[in-house]
């Protein structure tokens, strides 16, 4: 990647952290709500939950952006961790933007009429949509992790950055139990996480280029 694009990237990769931050302040449904409220929810609410889909569309596209600043400061220890965790991380970014578009699809059939509780949860067993939001959920949380580890192994960043990956990736099994404070402090804490990988990929990344340098006597 050129040099040029190291702070655009590191920037978009914050950006994107702070899109999830506003999306995630911005849910009005509670977690683990049953079908009836959520569609209360969604229709007395339409505009936050529209803006919701709106920063997940954006922190998708700004996280896509911001992966290759992540790579800089892999060039040595763990490399080849990085790269997958990459690869895996990206699919899960980019699969947040086609969450996005169900909740904005959702929220228009609802305000329709077109679907009512039982009919709800019956769309919520489907087998195809399912895979498609468990492989998303999946792959954006197994890429966090690969990418802490790897920022382990690499010991390009102060050691609470890569801490902060592998523990919000461990508070997965009782984030749906969380009130909404400590699920915004989860998600702000993640956020902090990206702005000390972009920090880092830029402070590395200006110092290759010092290095490069030609030295006149």
């Amino acid at each position: 990647m050129r040099n040029s694009w190291v702070p655009l990237s590191a920037s978009a990769l914050v950006i994107g952290a702070m899109c999830l931050v506003f999306g995630s302040v911005l849910d009005p449904a509670e977690a683990g709500s049953s079908a009836s409220s959520t569609m209360v929810v969604v229709n007395d609410e339409g505009f936050r939950w529209v803006a919701m889909a709106t920063m997940y569309t954006f922190a998708s596209i700004a996280l896509t952006m911001g992966v290759p600043s992540v790579l800089v400061l892999l060039q040595e220890r763990g490399r080849r961790t990085g790269m997958v965790a990459a690869v895996v991380f990206t699919i899960g970014a980019v699969g947040t933007c086609g969450y996005a578009m169900l909740m904005v699809f959702f929220r228009a059939m609802v305000t329709a009429g077109a679907v009512r509780d039982a009919e709800f949860d019956r769309v919520l067993e489907d087998r195809g949509l399912l895979v498609f939001l468990y492989g998303w959920i999946g792959s954006f949380y197994l890429g966090l992790l690969l990418l802490g580890i790897a920022l382990l192994l690499s010991r390009t960043v102060t050691w609470w950055v890569p801490a902060l990956m592998i523990g919000f990736v461990a508070l997965l099994p009782v984030s749906s139990h969380l009130g909404p404070v400590a699920g915004a402090l989860e998600i702000m804490a993640l956020a902090v996480a990206f702005t000390g990988v972009a920090a880092a990929a830029v402070s590395q990344d200006g110092r290759a280029v010092a290095s490069r340098r030609p030295a006149y006597a």
